[in-house]
């Protein structure tokens, strides 16, 4: 009698419904998780693109505001703006690649009187689109093709 009273006191969990006496996650918890997870990766996603494209475009500005210093500067010495950008402070007398080499930038027209110089987006993604193509002059006039808003857009 006491062994029967032993055996019914050890198991008299185990017949219960509903009492999880194993290890591990149930079908629903993994499905529960593995929905939030998108829900995040739809939100991270494109902001992380957001913010690629920023910091790339950064690579846009940047020599173009250098290349409209660094003419001044030449033209105050030499009384005409040039196309050669190694006397503007860059590695190679012709078109030069931004840092990541995401643009290939460029004086594309100089002379005595104005100078353009031009980003151009190398890549292939949707960027390309947007900002293909960033310009700048000597009267510090700055476009950009196809929309015209890249050297103010914060998006």
């Amino acid at each position: 009698m006491q062994d029967a009273g032993r055996l019914k006191h050890c198991n008299r969990d185990a017949w219960r419904p509903g009492l999880r006496t194993g290890r591990g996650f149930s079908l629903i918890e993994l499905m529960i998780v593995t929905v939030v997870l998108g829900i995040i990766v739809a939100i991270a996603v494109p902001s992380y693109r957001n913010f690629v494209a920023r910091a790339t475009r950064i690579e846009a500005k940047e020599p173009l505001l250098q290349i409209q210093v660094n003419q001044e500067s030449f033209y105050l010495r030499n009384n005409t703006y040039t196309t050669d950008m190694s006397e503007l402070g860059f590695p190679n007398a012709g078109c030069n690649l931004s840092d990541s080499g995401a643009y290939q930038i460029c004086v594309t027209a100089a002379d005595a009187n104005a100078f353009t110089a031009v980003a151009t987006y190398q890549g292939t993604d949707a960027e390309r689109d947007k900002c293909l193509t960033w310009q700048i002059n000597d009267r510090g006039v700055k476009t950009s093709l196809p929309e015209g808003d890249c050297w103010t857009r914060k998006r």
